[in-house]
């Protein structure tokens, strides 16, 4: 198949999701296309199979904001009639699947099916704002297949916006074998000693990731525990983040790595990974975590309890309860054999419930009933 993808390019969920699905549709022989205001974050080229289409939105003085939306729906049309697109898959509601409804009107009477994925704040924060609820709900209606990353999101999805239709719950994945824990003493020794632990963190350091809670949480820990906290990602909420970790003595011990691309290698020499965020329509970090067999410590909200066990494969605990999420911890640092079988747990729960080998296969299948439909 030709499949064009939208995403956001930036550092977040929807677009690590969009992106890596991409890559993976490519090695299966698909020819994808992503269009996109700039390069999407992970995205590695040159592949044969894929090919990058930029938007450029207008600048006009008589525009307080560009009008990006209307841009992109172009461009879609555009690369479909170029290329002979199959069918379009946007991640992110808005604008993504409102642009992909022009699109689709700008062509017909030719086919241009498309997909959308919902992957959260789309749904939880920005569709139920009362300027974008109406749109929101319109696009997802209109439609031609609509995934939700969760049951959670789904269920979500259904009552906000009053949805009939059939929504798919198709989880967020992982490639077991690029995600796995490998053994890299040099590059662990770059950050702790072999008596010390390692904490890791991986967001895009927006509030309601809460990561001025995992600092307090490692505050927590080091008092009973030698370890270093390795902070993974960037945004807003950094210079907070900073500023807590001088006040509680611990930046010593803390290490700002901003946005990284492979953050396997990061998240494969680590022993607890703390996600305690105040919401997660999934938790794309706790699963790449799980698949490098770093237990995580999270919160017990949204889509995080359809990914973590609790007390099988991690631990979770309510949002803002550090006291627990730092017992949490020292539980698995303290007892290695706890820590081994949590850790083999949550690589099997990666490998037998959120392989890409398992996850790929259901797009496709719904790509073919949307094209069938589509007639």
């Amino acid at each position: 198949m030709k499949i064009g993808i939208t995403c956001y390019p930036t550092y977040g969920g929807s677009g690590v999701v969009g992106t890596e699905l991409g890559m993976e549709l490519a090695d299966r022989g698909h020819e994808v296309h992503f269009i996109v205001s700039s390069l999407p974050f992970r995205l590695r080229l040159p592949n044969e199979r894929i090919f990058l289409h930029e938007v450029e939105a207008m600048s006009y003085p008589l525009f307080e904001y560009p009008p990006y939306d209307l841009a992109l729906a172009t461009k879609m049309g555009e690369v479909a009639l170029a290329v002979g697109l199959d069918l379009l898959h946007v991640h992110y509601a808005i604008p993504h699947s409102v642009s992909a409804f022009l699109a689709r009107s700008l062509l017909a009477p030719q086919k241009l099916p498309f997909v959308t994925t919902l992957h959260g704040t789309d749904i939880t924060l920005v569709g139920t704002n009362r300027s974008y609820w109406g749109i929101t709900r319109f696009a997802i209606e209109q439609s031609d297949g609509v995934t939700a990353i969760s049951k959670y999101l789904h269920d979500k999805t259904k009552e906000e916006f009053e949805i009939e239709r059939n929504i798919e719950v198709i989880y967020n994945f992982v490639n077991c074998d690029k995600y796995c824990r490998k053994l890299n003493p040099d590059y662990r020794r770059r950050f702790a000693t072999d008596e010390e632990k390692i904490l890791v963190h991986l967001s895009n350091f927006r509030p309601v990731k809460r990561v001025t809670d995992v600092v307090e949480i490692f505050t927590r820990v080091r008092k009973k525990i030698p370890c270093k906290l390795l902070l993974i990602g960037d945004g807003p909420d950094h210079a907070a983040v900073e500023m807590l970790a001088h006040r509680k003595g611990v930046h010593p011990h803390t290490c700002f790595l901003g946005k990284q691309e492979d953050v396997e290698e990061t998240l494969g020499i680590a022993d607890v990974l703390l996600l305690p965020s105040e919401m997660e329509s999934f938790g794309l970090a706790a699963l790449e975590a799980m698949a490098c067999e770093t237990p995580p410590v999270a919160s017990h909200v949204g889509g995080l309890p359809e990914l973590i066990t609790h007390g099988v494969d991690g631990f979770l605990a309510g949002v803002g309860d550090l006291e627990t999420m730092a017992d949490y911890v020292i539980q698995l640092l303290e007892d290695p054999a706890l820590h081994a079988q949590l850790a083999q747990a949550g690589r099997q729960t990666a490998e037998k419930r959120f392989c890409s080998t398992l996850i790929i296969p259901q797009y496709e299948k719904l790509y073919r009933r949307v094209l069938e439909q589509a007639g």
